[in-house]
């Protein structure tokens, strides 16, 4: 690849704000690396849609993120992951990562005694994604999935600690304290932000699949010597489909730092 070529930045797409937990993890990784972020917040939340629409959202996304010339794909949400990963490797040009498979490989490297349990949305809980790639590994694994719905509206108004946020955790949560599972998986990406809340309520060792998303990223990126090793300073863009100032905000709360670059786009059409 040269070094021109190396120097594309990485595409990484989520339904809204999650992602950005993926945006984090992935700087601080590989700092070198340009990144841009496309969040569809016009159409937030993927988890309650069908398989059939959030395979054309997820279309319209990598289209959009092909269009700006990036070098490789970051599916960051879990519930796209689910049901859009196959389709996109098989249709694109570029490496396609998801947040399911490296979350599934960390869980299964983990548990000392084959008890795992996943926590999402309720469409990748019911899509069995985690199960099935964590089956794929391992089969021997007893696998459970819990549906959290309330945490993304509670995590995107900013109920992140507090007395409700911990009634809410200990509501979907506490059954899995008296069942033996050893490991949790974030199953969606805004969960990373109320791990504190989680850690908490479970005494399971917390896999977050941001951080092997991340880590997954690099591996590839050094396996088809695609890192970017210059000294320039790596840009960082964001396009969200509705509502930048909203998403600026969520943006500081997730990053730790203000959006500088944040432009509306619409998408739409195959």
């Amino acid at each position: 690849m040269s070094p021109s070529s190396k120097e594309r930045p990485i595409g990484i797409f989520d339904s809204g704000v999650g992602g950005l937990t993926v945006v984090k993890e992935i700087m601080k990784a590989l700092p070198r690396e340009s990144i841009i972020y496309l969040g569809d917040t016009a159409r937030v939340p993927y988890g309650i849609r069908s398989p059939e629409t959030v395979l054309r959202y997820s279309r319209e996304n990598a289209r959009f993120l092909i269009s700006e010339g990036i070098k490789l794909l970051v599916i960051a949400c879990n519930t796209s992951s689910s049901v859009s990963l196959q389709h996109l490797r098989q249709s694109l040009d570029v490496p396609v990562i998801g947040v399911i498979e490296p979350g599934a490989r960390a869980a299964v490297a983990k548990t000392k005694n084959g008890r795992i349990a996943v926590i999402g949305t309720e469409t990748t809980i019911r899509s069995n994604a985690y199960e099935q790639a964590i089956k794929a590994i391992n089969g021997s694994v007893e696998v459970r999935g819990i549906a959290c719905p309330l945490f993304v509206p509670l995590i995107e108004e900013g109920w992140i600690d507090g007395e409700v946020i911990r009634l809410v955790a200990e509501r979907y949560l506490s059954p899995l304290k008296y069942d033996n599972f050893d490991t949790l998986v974030l199953g969606c990406t805004h969960y990373p932000i109320i791990k504190h809340v989680i850690a908490e309520t479970v005494e399971a060792g917390l896999i977050d699949s941001a951080i092997e998303t991340a880590r997954e990223v690099k591996k590839v990126l050094e396996a088809n010597d695609m890192l970017n090793r210059s000294g320039g300073q790596p840009s960082r863009r964001f396009f969200v489909t509705d509502a930048p100032e909203k998403f600026r905000e969520m943006g500081r709360r997730f990053l730790g730092h203000e959006l500088t670059s944040v432009s509306k786009i619409v998408l739409g059409g195959e």
